[in-house]
This record gives structure tokens, sequence and C-alpha cells, in this order.
């Protein structure tokens, strides 16, 4: 019989239950570890509840939502582990445009609840991806350009801290704490609800592929890249790196969230880079786009996956790109080779002052997001290879990472992601708020020196 917490009404699972196997399973399939206890928690106090039992007990905490971090954070082996699913609720205010999103919610919960009144807000581009993770990351969306990322679009946080109390964080109350949580991950404490802002959303996008193969895509990338810094901000221009029947080619194009016939205005520029070989032009709901890659990232997989920021696109960058990690003369089986894509920053992203959130890199121009996803355990080593060789061929253009992008768990990944500085302002406010580094199963800031 699992053993009961003090104070906590929610359900526990341990490993002699039928759920267990459910509930302990996350994104990546490489990830099997054993939580000595899993707590459903279902209100503020059954979180507060599991962390005072976990810490008297001795157990690691990790904190699940969507479970989709690459590194299976949410998962500690033997510990505790805090499972917000049962706290989804998404309550939309149509006439403050505003959406109160409780901390175990899915991004789909999120858009349909909006949707439904002609709004939505900043999510990611996996619908069954946690909104917790992805916006206490940063939060990058296909309405990021327009509205900023998922963090600029959070007005306050109800978080339980590391001693089991609640609090509020607002620009106005606890604005530290406020200040870390827009882009700091799950350092200082389990999120239990976010009030997001939301914006007007008619309900429609736009996405445009140009098929070049890899061999005669450079030019047409110099081309797209110097569309980059006056795109439309309805546009968030993307170039993907895959493979098509055996050969690598390299997909060019733009999604568009907005007015289809202003979508379909701006293909005469893009059209402008080059002959392309085929091309594709689809229209769809903004819920069809916010979908569109479910069904090639459900969960039961085994991933690895890698990520960079450039501030520029240069020629040598470009040509890095497009090879993929695969070196000049090699006979390479392509359909081994890891994918990998470009994705457009700038418009409202950069609107906000870099020191104002703890995300950092606001002048990025493109985000790199590149790995692989496969079934069958023996292909791990040449998979996470392959991905690695993509990531290290870039790596010597970029000047910095998306925390939530980071697979190596260690101190320096976690200060190319934010910098010197920034690392300091958040080790402070981590030394504030989780001084004993409670939560350390994340993309761990460590608390500065008393």
């Amino acid at each position: 019989m699992t053993q009961a917490i003090r104070g906590f009404d929610g359900t526990l699972i341990g490993p002699d239950d039928d759920e267990y196997d459910a509930h302990r399973e996350v994104w990546n399939a490489m990830v099997d570890r054993r939580p000595a206890l899993i707590a459903r928690c279902a209100t503020p106090d059954d979180v507060a509840a599991a962390i005072r039992h976990a810490r008297a007990e001795g157990l690691e905490i990790a904190v699940k939502c969507g479970g989709h971090s690459v590194l299976g954070h949410s998962v500690p082996e033997g510990g505790l582990m805090i499972d917000l699913s049962p706290m989804s609720s998404v309550v939309v205010d149509p006439d403050a445009r505003r959406a109160v999103v409780g901390g175990g919610a899915l991004l789909r919960y999120l858009d349909h609840a909006s949707q439904a009144h002609g709004l939505a807000t900043t999510a990611g581009n996996v619908s069954h991806t946690g909104v917790g993770g992805l916006t206490l990351g940063g939060g990058m969306g296909w309405l990021a350009r327009q509205a900023g990322l998922a963090c600029d679009n959070v007005e306050r946080y109800t978080l339980v801290t590391a001693d089991g109390e609640v609090v509020t964080a607002t620009a106005t109350d606890e604005p530290e704490l406020y200040w870390g949580l827009r882009g700091g991950g799950g350092n200082f404490g389990v999120v239990t609800e976010f009030t997001f802002r939301l914006h007007p959303v008619a309900g429609r996008a736009l996405v445009v592929e140009l098929s070049f193969p890899a061999a005669e895509a450079i030019e047409p990338m110099r081309r797209w890249r110097d569309l980059l810094p006056d795109a439309p901000r309805q546009a968030t221009l993307t170039a993907d790196a895959v493979t098509v029947d055996g050969r690598p080619v390299v997909l060019i194009g733009y999604v568009w969230v907005g007015d289809p016939d202003d979508a379909r205005a701006h293909l005469p520029t893009m059209r402008g880079i080059g002959q392309a070989a085929d091309e594709s032009v689809v229209e769809m709901s903004y819920l069809e786009l916010q979908s569109i890659g479910d069904a090639r990232h459900h969960h039961g997989l085994r991933r690895y996956a890698n990520g960079h920021f450039f501030t520029e696109l240069t020629d040598p960058a470009i040509e890095a790109f497009l090879t993929r990690g695969v070196s000049a003369g090699e006979d390479a089986d392509w359909s081994r080779v890891a994918p990998g894509g470009l994705q457009a920053y700038g418009g409202a992203i950069a609107d906000v002052a870099n020191e104002d959130s703890a995300f950092s890199y606001r002048d990025t121009l493109v985000e790199f997001f590149g790995g692989h996803t496969w079934a069958e355990p023996a292909e791990d080593a040449d998979r996470m290879d392959s991905a690695r060789a993509f990531g290290d061929a870039l790596e010597p253009f970029a000047n910095g990472v998306y925390v939530n992008a980071l697979v190596d768990d260690d101190e320096a990944a976690v200060r190319r992601a934010y910098g010197d500085a920034k690392l300091r302002r958040l080790s402070a406010v981590k030394r504030q708020w989780d001084p004993d580094n409670v939560f350390h199963l994340n993309q761990n800031i460590v608390p500065a020196a008393p």
C-alpha cells in the first residue's frame, strides 16, 4: 500500500500500483527511471505537502507537466515526482483578454480555450507540450514575432517554494522572482498557475515550403537570409534540412498567422529566392497549425537533439547547415543523417530589452534546432552521433543557445544559455528562493554563495 502524505489530498502512486508505468513515462523513450513515489497534485496545497514530505524523507524532487524534457528531468530515479497534470484547467476572460492556466495544462488546452473566443497567446509547436516547461524556459512559437515569447505574456505566476509556501510574482510583487521566472526555468519553485495576456488571432494560417536539392540550395538560402530582417511580423521564416526519398533536401519558406490573402501576397517575395523543385502552399486553421507536428513527435520514441542561437547567418554557417555534419566526400546514408531547421526570431521578441527578463539573446536572428527521433535502442549511438555532428558543425558560428534546447546537463551549458551577467543575477534569485537547491532536476542554476 502506498504511504500517505500528511496534508496531501491528491493521488499517490507507487511502484506496485497498476498505473505506475503509465505515469512515470515521459516523451523521450530513452528515459526509463523509476521514482519511489508519484504525487499527482490537484491543488497548490498538494504540491506543498509533497515538497515537505520529500524533503523530510530525503527524496530527490522532480516536476512533471508535459514531460517533454529530452533529458527527462521530470523523472527522478528513486525520488518523488510531482505530477501537475491534474492541475490542467484553463479559464479565459475574453473581455479582459486573459487566461488563467493551471501548471499542468498542455498547450492544446490553452489554444482551444483561447481560440473559442478568437484569442491566443504564444505557445509552442507541438500541442501535447506542457505549458509550464515551455513558458518557464522562454516559450518560442508561431506567434512570437507578433506577440512576444510565451514568458513575455505572463502577468502573474503562482508558485510553491522549496519551503512549501505559496507565493505570487508579478512585475510589482516580487519583481526579481518575476524576472527570473521569465526564462529561468523551474529553478525557483513549482509554478501551479500562470495568468497570460491573450491577443486577437483570427484563426487562419498559411504554411509555405519551397523545396530545393541541398546541393543547389546555397544561393536560395543566402537570399532567404537576406529576407529575415524585413520580414512581416505575421511571417516566421523557416528553413529545414531534411532527407526525402534518400536525398538531402532543403525546405525554405514561412509560416504566416493572420489573413491568408496577406500571406499569399508575400509568396512572390519568397519565390524570388530561386526556382524551387517543388512548392507547397497549405492554408489551415491556427489550431491545425498548432498540432501539425504532433504525429511525428508522439510519445514512445527515442530522442536526442541540440540547438544554437545565431545573431547573424554567414555564408560559412549556411554551408555548414546544408552539409548537416557530413564531411566533404563522405558517402553518407542520408536516411540516417540528423535533420534540423532554422526559425526566425526578431519582431516582438526583440522589442523586449535583453535585461528585462532572464531569457537571453533577444537579438537572435535565427534559432537552430536539430536532432533525431528513432525507435530501436540498437540505433542509439549512431543517431546521437549524427545529431551531435550536425550541432558541432554549426557551433563555431553560434553565440548562444535556448535553454529549452539544452541537452548538456552541466554548468557550462547553462552559462552558454544565459551569459555571465545574467547567470550571476539568476544565482542570486536562486539563493533567495531555493538556497538548498531542492529544485535541481532542471537546467540547474546553482545558488549564489551566502
